[in-house]
């Protein structure tokens, strides 16, 4: 069976779906791999790096995609009318399709899939059970992307992070607000704290106290009967009251007007990123400041933020910038390409040389959009006519 892995076309990504060291072990599996020609590019990887590995080099996603059986993609396929080449015209129909599919982002998309007859894989969808901790893409790019968030933040903020003692005088240390303490706001946690750092967080899980304070972090939370029912089964933050909402807001406000970096983070599957830093906010905290907004592209946690830029408002920077993971491509291709890896292992049968999949398993059935023409992910079979 061929695996093929196109460059990346989408705006602001440089990843790629496959490093050299995940093409050697599908070609030992019994793969063949072809790579379009420059798709490591953006994550400094060659092409002949590929060509010693075994992988054979396609000029163009066209000859790439003609005969694939498997294709291999970052960001879901490109459809005719946006902005870009029209991908999905180019994949056979019945050929599995595995990228981050945004399917709550774009719904519509579900239907060109079912109609173009692939199997689509929303990997952003693989349950956070104890046996897909290795295919879990949400957690190995958000964790460089909250490392990438802090980087940003002391690239613009215009003094130093740690206290430092000189014969001069003391420098204060940076203090740093993380809102939201998943995988991406501990990594930021972390990364604050190994830069000298005073840390606090926030999050409406209790859960979240003992890790904040674990890294050396200050937990502020208002706590309430509804924050014990604050995280889904998935791992994930629930939506709160507007309540709660009001008394959080409140709790933080007062805390961001001492702080010097604030680093958002909080995102809920499948709405818009909840509002957790207001105009009133921004405005309150000290020139200078900055507020790293890592939930932009989902409307964002600050309601001044530009989505894809970085501004100043009252000489506070928010920096909105889109797809942090891509800006630390290589690390962040190597993990995902061992993600895919461990994702399709599991479906390929030595013997036959063919994919046996279980459409049952709760791995596949959380994450497969489409089959057979058909939408058939429980969350958006109603897009199908319920079918």
């Amino acid at each position: 069976m061929k695996i093929a892995i196109p460059k990346e076309r989408r705006a602001h990504e440089r990843r790629v779906a496959a490093t050299p060291e995940t093409v050697k072990k599908y070609i030992a599996l019994g793969y063949t791999v072809a790579v379009e020609t420059g798709a490591g590019e953006g994550s400094r990887i060659p092409d002949a790096a590929y060509e010693e590995v075994g992988a054979s080099l396609a000029p163009d996603a066209a000859t790439l995609l003609a005969d694939a059986d498997i294709v291999l993609k970052v960001q879901r396929p490109i459809l005719a009318g946006e902005d870009g080449p029209d991908e999905l015209a180019l994949i056979p129909k019945g050929a599995l399709v595995l990228a981050l599919m945004a399917p709550y982002d774009a719904p519509d998309s579900l239907k060109a899939y079912a109609q173009a007859g692939i199997t689509a894989v929303a990997l952003e969808l693989v349950p956070r059970i104890t046996r897909a901790q290795s295919m879990d893409v949400l957690s190995s790019q958000s964790n460089l992307a909250g490392y990438r968030a802090v980087l940003e933040a002391c690239n613009v903020y215009n003094r130093a992070f740690p206290m430092m003692m000189t014969a001069a005088g003391t420098i204060a240390p940076a203090r740093v607000m993380v809102l939201g303490a998943g995988v991406a706001g501990l990594q930021a946690i972390a990364t604050a704290k190994r830069l000298g750092a005073v840390v606090s967080a926030t999050d409406v899980r209790p859960v979240a106290k003992e890790q904040v304070e674990s890294l050396g972090g200050k937990f502020v939370m208002v706590e309430s009967e509804e924050t014990a029912e604050a995280e889904t089964a998935g791992g994930y933050a629930k939506a709160m009251s507007e309540d709660y909402q009001r008394r959080q807001a409140a709790l933080v406000a007062e805390t961001l007007k001492k702080q010097d970096i604030v680093i958002c983070t909080a995102l809920i599957p499948g709405r818009k990123a909840p509002t957790l830093v207001n105009d009133a906010m921004v405005h309150s905290m000290r020139p200078g400041s900055v507020i790293v907004d890592m939930a932009a592209e989902q409307g964002g946690n600050c309601t001044l933020t530009t989505p894809g830029e970085i501004t100043q408002v009252g000489g506070v920077t928010i920096i909105g910038l889109f797809n942090l993971p891509s800006r630390l491509a290589t690390d962040a291709s190597g993990l995902y390409g061992k993600n895919l890896f461990n994702y399709l292992a599991p479906l390929y049968d030595e013997a036959t040389k063919q994919l046996a999949i279980d459409w049952a398993d709760e791995i596949v059935t959380a994450s497969v959009l489409t089959r057979d023409g058909r939408i058939v992910h429980s969350a958006f079979a109603a897009q199908d006519g319920g079918q």
